[in-house]
């Protein structure tokens, strides 16, 4: 996303209206060093202060007086933050609380400054407090994992990353791209999309350096617990994360995660998780209509982890075991692939928009259907399927096919991209209904040119 979020920045930066820009993802995203080089492209002076080192800036942000926060800010510095090209920078505001209400008043009354804040774990240290928050004073960018293309782009791979941002149906990628697409898919499976991770491996490739940076990210994050949270509500953190590797990809079932917590205080957690950025829920939508977002039930949902990678340490999955599967095992080894995708369409809106995922699940007598993920592009609904092998059973794309009258459907799988003309006999209320439909079949490499694709499919 680093590339995306640049030009958001660049965006931003050029508003007649500017607002103050909070920038909201987990630790170790990348967010401190996304600033330092959206400042350097643009030639600005950048005045970054580390609030985390500068605890005792709280009373001072608390006043929320300009004349007095700006010097103590300066004399931090050693600059002026009236020059001109100058962007100061905020980061671990986290650390800070009230400089959070604070930048109301640098929109107020310093708007020609441009200032950028960083933090992650806000929701649990704002929780504490009684303050006022800057409704309507602020932006926010959301900061995920590097993706696919950013890791291609990091290994110097720009040919195979030409062909995956320009790829076409009418245009068949050859096949040695695709190989070396797949041999890079899953390096990506195992290290993920963490930027220390991603950096490691392209200056040492070792897969044990990168396992080292997991380990470390981890162990911060469950620092970060301690910091931010306090009992009963800490163990009920910890509780569910130490459940992902066995709940991810699943439906949510309290009782799986403990059966000595109260389902109402598990939820507590995992929305806390959630609004750290650690966790992905995705929805159970109805999926009738535009908005998806609209027909959610809040109470049917399934998880997901920030990262694929990190997802792997919590599993004690080894590269020797990713390495060594062939490809149809390799796509249905535990929910990798899910995984793969879920990260790739939480983020898809380029920071714009938080993280959002939906799917669709129908549970009756006639029988369970249970698509994987649901997303739309412009005013077609998409529902997709991550399938194993290249024969993977089409039923429960079938059955949302009929059941909300789509005509498009997706599977990422082993066959090469494609489209399908599809025709399926259902019986539906004592009736035999022709279901008509295409199916388009793709890699998961290129989930991230997923809207693009399925605009050539509608405009063919």
């Amino acid at each position: 996303m680093q590339r995306s979020m640049e030009n958001q920045l660049a965006r931003w930066l050029q508003k007649p209206r500017r607002k103050p820009l909070v920038i909201r993802g987990a630790r170790q995203v990348g967010k401190s060093t996304l600033v330092q080089n959206f400042a350097q492209s643009q030639r600005l002076k950048l005045v970054e202060i580390n609030l985390e080192k500068h605890g005792n800036l709280n009373g001072i942000f608390g006043t929320n007086d300009l004349d007095i926060i700006l010097p103590e800010l300066e004399l931090l510095a050693q600059t002026s933050l009236r020059q001109e090209n100058t962007l100061l920078f905020l980061d671990e505001i986290q650390s800070t609380p009230y400089a959070m209400a604070a930048l109301r008043y640098f929109h107020e009354e310093m708007p020609q400054l441009p200032v950028v804040a960083a933090g992650s774990l806000l929701e649990f240290v704002l929780a504490k407090h009684d303050f006022s928050m800057p409704v309507g004073r602020v932006e926010y960018l959301h900061l995920g994992p590097m993706t696919f293309k950013e890791f291609l782009l990091a290994m110097g791979d720009d040919i195979l990353l030409s062909y995956v941002e320009g790829f076409q149906l009418s245009r068949p990628l050859p096949q040695i791209a695709h190989e070396k697409l797949l041999q890079r898919q899953r390096q990506y499976l195992y290290i993920g999309g963490m930027p220390e991770s991603i950096l490691v491996f392209s200056e040492s490739g070792s897969m044990l350096d990168t396992r080292d940076i997991h380990r470390s990210i981890i162990q911060t994050y469950q620092d970060d617990f301690v910091k931010y949270s306090h009992e009963p509500t800490l163990s009920r953190i910890h509780t569910v994360f130490n459940a992902i590797s066995r709940i991810v990809g699943r439906k949510v079932k309290y009782a799986q995660i403990s059966r000595e917590d109260r389902a109402k205080d598990l939820k507590q957690a995992i929305e806390l998780l959630t609004k750290a950025r650690l966790l992905l829920p995705t929805y159970h939508s109805n999926s009738s209509g535009i908005p998806i977002k609209s027909e959610i039930n809040q109470k049917i949902y399934k998880l997901f982890f920030l990262d694929i990678g990190l997802l792997n340490y919590l599993n004690g999955l080894e590269w020797a075991h990713i390495s060594a599967l062939d490809e149809r095992t390799l796509l249905n080894e535990g929910v990798l692939a899910e995984q793969f995708i879920a990260q790739h369409l939480a983020y898809r809106f380029e920071g714009l928009e938080p993280p959002d995922l939906f799917y669709w699940l129908r549970e009756g007598k006639a029988g369970n259907a249970e698509v994987d993920f649901v997303t739309s592009t412009g005013k077609t609904i998409v529902p997709i399927e991550v399938k194993a092998g290249k024969s993977g059973s089409l039923k429960s794309l079938q059955q949302f096919a009929i059941d909300k009258k789509t005509t498009l459907t997706c599977r990422f799988d082993l066959n090469p991209p494609g489209v399908q003309d599809l025709s399926y006999r259902a019986r539906q209320k004592a009736q035999v209904q022709t279901v008509n439909y295409q199916l388009l079949s793709l890699p998961l490499y290129l989930i991230e040119v997923l809207p693009n694709v399925v605009l050539q499919v509608l405009n063919a």
